[in-house]
């Protein structure tokens, strides 16, 4: 291995963006080597996550881009937006440009829910309508909001997004960088009542205590907390005791379950202990039905056999997320992740592939929140760094050489000074009507304004 060592990251989400971080952080003069990164990402944009998974009215989360940018503005790493792996280059060609390469392509399909109805028209995948409303470029522009009464399944941070985004009224997002299109059909919505239903008790709900109470700040909003399902075991009690976060989470709900209700045109209803069974009705939906569930003294539930159905017309899936097999590597399809070892991408025989590694929510599920990834990325980079001495040297190391490579390939890249035109560009547009910004939603005007 010569003295500088060349990097590819497969996505540029908080999870790539830590990995180039840490390779750059780690790889000082006294190592004898240096590092250039290239980061590759589908969308024209970087961020992945940031831009379109946190919703849009929560800018404090967005505002880490300020941190990721600096490391994209770093000298040692490039940027090649629109770029898609296993369409645009694949992992041999990848392996001529660089010595390594490391995916961190994220999750953003939704883990399926296996009750009967649950493909019925107007049932929804979270994760899709998440990026419809942070608009992604490759979703339909529309999304069929027709419903009066509508049930959320799930109790995380996505959920409650979904389920704020929902309730709210479209001219409250105003102030946020929510596209054109997702206002328009927002205003549109008829929707009354909004229902999140957890299998399990308040105690072991997953959304943080800051979440929770973003839900009471709208105007138009009644948050309503069903008082039956506010219950609490040995186990319940041992996590408020053990748990800071969990205690905050439980006298908050604890203190809407026995206030009034107040007079806000909408409702946004939270139900403890409710399982859903089935999603009911014939051609689209028209209900759902829960089992009213106990706690069994050790932190899970069992069914009581009492069954519940609730009147709603759409029904939102938020049980967790799935990341998305990649090409030419091995892919665990129950866990939705790449196999690996300390970050060391695994094949089929379990044994390390040559310069392949993994990162963030691809190489451990979609667990924690997004400052977990740095402690994910030092971990693959520890293992990279290790292995650097003995990987072979990609024969075409000449930066210039994947340019080349893609221009050939007639694919139409961006880079950082592209996105910092498409940001420049995007806030201008926001300026001119009174908003912080305005987000592009089209592929081709992101590219197009991205490349001049």
């Amino acid at each position: 291995m010569s003295r500088s060592l060349r990097v590819a990251v497969v996505g540029a989400g908080p999870a790539g963006l830590y990995a180039a971080d840490s390779l750059i952080k780690s790889v000082t003069p006294d190592t004898g080597r240096d590092v250039s990164i290239d980061i590759f990402e589908k969308m024209p944009a970087p961020y992945g996550l940031i831009r379109y998974g946190v919703a849009p009215d929560h800018p404090r989360i967005k505002g880490i881009v300020n941190a990721l940018q600096r490391i994209l503005d770093r000298p040692e790493v490039r940027f090649f937006g629109n770029v898609e792996y296993g369409v645009d280059v694949k992992l041999d060609e990848l392996k001529q440009f660089y010595d390594a390469v490391v995916f961190s392509t994220g999750a953003e399909k939704d883990r399926p829910l296996d009750i009967p109805g649950i493909d019925l028209d107007g049932s929804h995948g979270a994760a899709d309508f998440v990026s419809w409303y942070d608009g992604h470029p490759d979703v339909p522009r529309t999304w069929p909001l027709n419903a009066r009464e509508v049930a959320v399944l799930g109790v995380g941070n996505v959920a409650l997004d979904v389920a704020r985004i929902l309730a709210k009224t479209a001219d409250e997002l105003l102030t946020t960088e929510i596209p054109d299109n997702v206002h328009a059909g927002l205003a549109a919505s008829p929707v009354t009542d909004v229902h999140v239903f957890g299998r399990r008790g308040p105690a072991q709900a997953k959304f943080t205590p800051l979440e929770l109470r973003e839900l009471d700040h709208s105007p138009n909003v009644e948050v309503v907390v069903h008082p039956e399902g506010i219950d609490f075991d040995a186990a319940s009690m041992a996590a408020i005791r053990s748990n800071k976060q969990v205690e905050m989470v439980v006298k908050t709900l604890q203190e809407w379950a026995i206030r009034d209700v107040g007079s806000r045109p909408r409702r946004l209803h939270l139900h403890f202990l409710q399982a859903p069974v089935e999603v009911l009705g014939s051609g689209s939906v028209s209900g759902l039905r829960t089992e009213r569930m106990e706690l069994d003294g050790e932190g899970g539930v069992r069914g009581t056999g009492e069954f519940t159905d609730w009147s709603v017309q759409a029904v939102y899936r938020a049980v967790g997320y799935l990341s998305s097999p990649l090409a030419d590597l091995p892919f665990d399809h129950s866990s939705g992740t790449v196999p690996h070892r300390a970050g060391r991408v695994l094949d089929l025989d379990e044994r390390p592939m040559t310069g392949v590694y993994v990162t963030g929510w691809v190489k451990r599920g979609p667990v924690g929140l997004i400052g977990h990834t740095k402690g994910c990325s030092l971990e693959t980079v520890a293992s990279l760094l290790a292995d650097a001495p003995d990987l072979p040297e990609a024969p075409a190391r000449s930066p210039e050489a994947v340019v080349r490579f893609l221009e050939e390939r007639a694919v139409p890249f961006t880079t950082n000074e592209g996105w910092l035109k498409l940001d420049a560009h995007e806030l201008a547009l926001g300026a001119a009507r009174g908003r912080a910004r305005v987000k592009v939603v089209d592929r081709g005007e992101m590219t197009d304004v991205s490349r001049g």
